[in-house]
């Protein structure tokens, strides 16, 4: 049975305190949630329609489940079109070590702040294959409701880390390819197969700060009349030109 009280704690995950009080978030959706037996991922509790539950009975044998109806599943939801299912997952208790990033290409972001932009950058890195993405401690929350939402289920796959960039850069020593307005034209770059792409903040940019940090600029030429790529849409541009040099097919593959 739904409660009132499990209603409201619910829906207190779209803050970051509350999730960071209470060790808990938000997934939405049959098919982000039943990708998460193949995940780390652990749930706590399932609240779905009668539907979904005896359609997916085997699944989460050992979590909580709870039936609702579609209402009480839109008092709830995080979406303005619930899709049968949410479930509460726990935090992951410890953040993972970045001793590995010197033997991977990393993405790194700076003060990104659209949860709808980190999302999608997540799902980006989990397409060309990249498994860790660095944020600045300022960026948004990757657990935040429209961030997981926006993944598309990513967000199980790739590494989301958060450090002060000045520090992480400071300790070290790959190659840094930051996106500017002037730097080499991205087509005309050779990209290492470990390294870092800073990517700044949608309206400022990279921070000052950060600048000496990036060996290489790069620029996606421009060939019409728009003032700027959306952050998402830049990212998956040089990710495509980092993969083309470095897989013959899908990194994945």
């Amino acid at each position: 049975m739904l409660t009132k009280a499990t209603a409201k704690l619910i829906q207190s995950l779209k803050d970051k305190r509350s999730r960071q009080e209470l060790g808990l978030f938000v997934i939405e959706g049959a098919k982000m949630i039943a990708e998460l037996p193949n995940s780390k991922i652990t749930l706590k509790s399932l609240f779905a329609t009668r539907n979904w539950l005896e359609a997916n009975e085997r699944l989460f044998q050992d979590v909580d489940k709870v039936e609702v109806t579609e209402q009480q599943l839109k008092q709830i939801s995080f979406l303005q079109t619930p899709q049968q299912v949410l479930a509460l997952a726990h935090l992951p208790q410890q953040q993972a070590s970045m001793e590995h990033l010197h033997t991977q290409f990393s993405i790194v972001l700076d003060t990104l702040q659209d949860p709808g932009n980190l999302g999608t950058i997540i799902r980006i890195a989990d397409w060309y294959g990249i498994r860790n993405i660095i944020c600045s401690n300022d960026s948004v929350d990757v657990y935040n409701p429209k961030v997981i939402q926006a993944t598309m289920g990513s967000f199980s796959r790739v590494q989301v880390l958060y450090a002060s960039l000045e520090t992480f850069f400071a300790q070290n020593a790959l190659p840094v390819y930051g996106a500017v307005m002037a730097g080499e034209n991205l087509y005309q770059t050779a990209f290492p197969k470990h390294g870092f792409l800073l990517i700044g903040n949608e309206g400022s940019g990279i921070d000052t700060s950060l600048m000496k940090y990036i060996s290489h600029p790069i620029t996606i030429p421009r060939v019409g009349e728009a003032e700027s790529l959306n952050a998402g849409i830049a990212t998956a541009i040089i990710c495509d030109a980092w993969a083309r040099q470095h897989f013959s097919s899908s990194p994945s593959k």
